[in-house]
């Protein structure tokens, strides 16, 4: 058998399957999303369906070169690709259009490209890379710190645009170096950073310090067991606030609480790193330096939330949160969206008889919220169907992942299913109201070549790979 026929018959058709189901099934309901009486040829270029219909036959013919194209090929170019990707980042900044508040979008003819979902590959490409190289473990420090400004570069810039939802996809590489072993706490730690920062959106910041501070101190006196030095610590900070309190007061300021309860545990933290010095107390460092980052980290929601998100996304985060309610603005795309979804039922109304759909009752229907067309035309079976298929997809591709051989094919492979799995996640749940809407397609199924394209190469990339998958790339 030679290697032609050989790679054919261990393409793994199943996977291969399931992603023709998924963009025959997208493009079906981008045609009911925007159907047009006017225009019910569903190969018409200019309407939104007909242009799919380009990108999908353009997305194929790309999936079929990616398994033509030598495996060491993905390896070598691994970096290159990645700086291509970053110069397009770049390139976006200074030459992009802006749409929807966002530069995100590079004009090329009649086309548009939005480079930041070809990041999403060149990241898994890089990481799969640098992480397979010779001697590298997660645990240490310089490790991380590479990891770190492989994501960092890409994040950096689409937060220019500024691209809220490309960011958050970032946060999927994590549970990638979780399997490649990252420490589970760091995971643990920044999934408590994330509650913290809605926290701080819907509690006073006052009784965030004052629950941050009390709760740390009864923990060290569970865990640390050093009760004479717990005590200590809790008087000497009160006496702190209390002085700390009275500054301000002579100096004529307004007394905040809450920056008073900061600065004291701040100075006192900063004390007792000193009195370890020579005692070694137990516990102390990591005990401060956690309650101290808390601290901190919470004045710098304010900064996140009113400098780097827009206006729009900040109101939508508000009324996810029941901070405001504004159900015929910003509350009106998810309010749509739940009806639609809703008045679905168990079977649907059929296909291009969805009132909400057919009146453009719900913005972004062919895009963010294609799932809506799902639920109203299709119901309950409908969707179920669509969530199995993206289940299927994404068990296959991390059983495509664990089987490889090689080092790098597992981490890209494992690449693949987290970024699904955060796109599927994020989209489904803003259509039905339980994540805040942040602009997000769902794979395969939303309008836009630069989806299809990058989520076809990302996917087929790993198809590629899993034909070859006795081999040991470097």
């Amino acid at each position: 058998m030679n290697r032609d026929s050989k790679i054919v018959s261990n393409i793994d058709w199943v996977t291969i399957m399931v992603y023709v189901a998924l963009v025959i099934m997208g493009w079906l309901n981008i045609y009911a999303a925007v159907y047009n009486e006017e225009h019910k040829n569903i190969f018409d270029i200019h309407q939104r369906y007909g242009a799919q219909a380009m990108w999908i036959v353009a997305a194929f013919f790309v999936a079929i070169v990616i398994l033509l194209i030598d495996i060491k090929f993905y390896t070598f170019f691994a970096y290159i690709i990645y700086g291509l990707s970053m110069l397009l980042l770049v390139a976006v900044l200074i030459f992009g259009k802006e749409i929807n508040g966002a530069r995100a979008w590079l004009s090329v003819g009649q086309f548009s490209i939005q480079p930041a979902e070809f990041a999403k590959f060149a990241t898994a490409l890089t990481i799969a890379k640098f992480m397979s190289g010779y001697n590298i473990k997660i645990t240490q420090l310089n490790t991380l710190l590479i990891l770190g400004l492989i994501l960092f570069i890409p994040v950096g810039l689409i937060a220019l645009q500024p691209d809220a939802g490309s960011i958050l996809v970032f946060v999927s590489f994590a549970l990638v170096l979780y399997r490649e072993g990252l420490p589970g706490s760091i995971l643990i730690f920044g999934g408590l950073m994330g509650a913290l920062f809605f926290l701080t959106l819907i509690v006073p910041q006052l009784i965030i310090f004052s629950a941050l501070i009390i709760l740390g101190f009864i923990l060290y006196f569970i865990i640390g067991k050093r009760y004479k030095e717990t005590a200590i610590g809790a008087l000497f900070f009160c006496v702190l606030a209390t002085i700390t309190g009275g500054i301000f007061k002579l100096a004529g300021k307004e007394l905040n609480y809450a920056l008073i309860l900061a600065i004291s545990f701040l100075i006192s933290g900063l004390t007792f790193l000193v009195y370890n010095f020579f005692r070694r107390i137990p516990y102390i460092v990591p005990f401060v330096l956690i309650i101290c980052g808390s601290i901190m980290f919470t004045f710098s929601v304010d900064f996140v939330f009113n400098k780097l998100l827009e206006p729009h996304q900040q109101r939508r985060m508000n009324i996810l949160l029941g901070i405001e309610k504004d159900p015929l603005g910003m509350g009106y795309n998810v309010n749509q969206s739940l009806i639609a979804v809703g008045s679905g039922g168990l079977t649907g109304k059929g296909f291009l008889k969805g009132t909400q759909t057919k009146y453009n009752f719900v913005p972004e229907q062919s895009t963010d919220f294609i799932f809506c067309t799902v639920g109203e035309e299709w119901g309950f079976l409908g969707s179920f169907t669509v969530v199995i298929l993206f289940v299927i997809l994404m068990l296959r591709v991390i059983n495509l992942a664990e089987r490889q051989r090689s080092v790098f094919s597992r981490i890209y492979g494992y690449s693949v299913a987290s970024i699904i799995f955060f796109h599927f996640f994020i989209n489904i749940g803003m259509a039905i109201g339980v994540l805040p809407v942040i602009g997000i397609p769902l794979p395969f199924f939303s309008y836009g070549g630069s989806s299809l394209w990058s989520f076809t190469i990302l996917l087929f990339i790993l198809i590629k790979l899993d034909t070859c998958r006795i081999e040991v790339l470097k």
